[in-house]
């Protein structure tokens, strides 16, 4: 009798151990999942990044000349820059675009809102400026495109160091 106690004691003890394994297991599995979610492809976001991209290097191109020509249009591609910063603070597990859309919108750092900045304050840039400015606003809204096209690791962390040095 009591070995067959002990026998039924071990298969207990095995299948309580069993389970507290499969839980733990699958616990740690979730908590580590939860640090790789990154929002979804959002064709929206897509499709914008890229209208902004093609309307600012366009719209740059023309800081060679007086900025009260253009004010306009710039007011309004800012307008568009802050719609697209608050669409993307608003997505759940998006805080690498979020970022990355906030600096280029920083009027105080050199990307676009910065440049626009620069060209109102000096009403006119050198095109030897322009252009190497025009290469720093293209690669940002470059790994933008990138990312919402592909959320893969690389290019999260193509933007995480571009963000790190700026």
């Amino acid at each position: 009798m009591i070995n067959v106690l002990k026998t039924n004691l071990k298969i207990v003890s095995f299948f309580l151990l069993r389970k507290y394994l499969v839980v733990t297991l699958l616990s740690l599995l979730m908590l580590g999942c939860q640090s790789l979610k990154t929002a979804v492809f959002d064709q929206y976001s897509y499709q914008q990044a890229i209208s902004i991209k093609v309307e600012s290097l366009n719209l740059m191109d023309e800081a060679t000349q007086s900025y009260n020509t253009y004010e306009m249009e710039v007011e309004a591609l800012l307008l568009e820059l802050q719609k697209m910063v608050e669409y993307e603070k608003n997505k759940p597990n998006n805080e690498v675009s979020y970022a990355m859309w906030n600096l280029i919108a920083n009027k105080d750092k050199n990307l676009l809102a910065g440049f626009f900045r620069r060209w109102q304050e000096d009403k006119q840039l050198s095109e030897g400026f322009t252009r190497e400015a025009k290469v720093q606003v293209a690669e940002a809204l470059d790994l933008i495109i990138q990312y919402e096209a592909k959320k893969s690791r690389a290019n999260e962390s193509k933007i995480l160091n571009f963000l790190g040095s700026n």
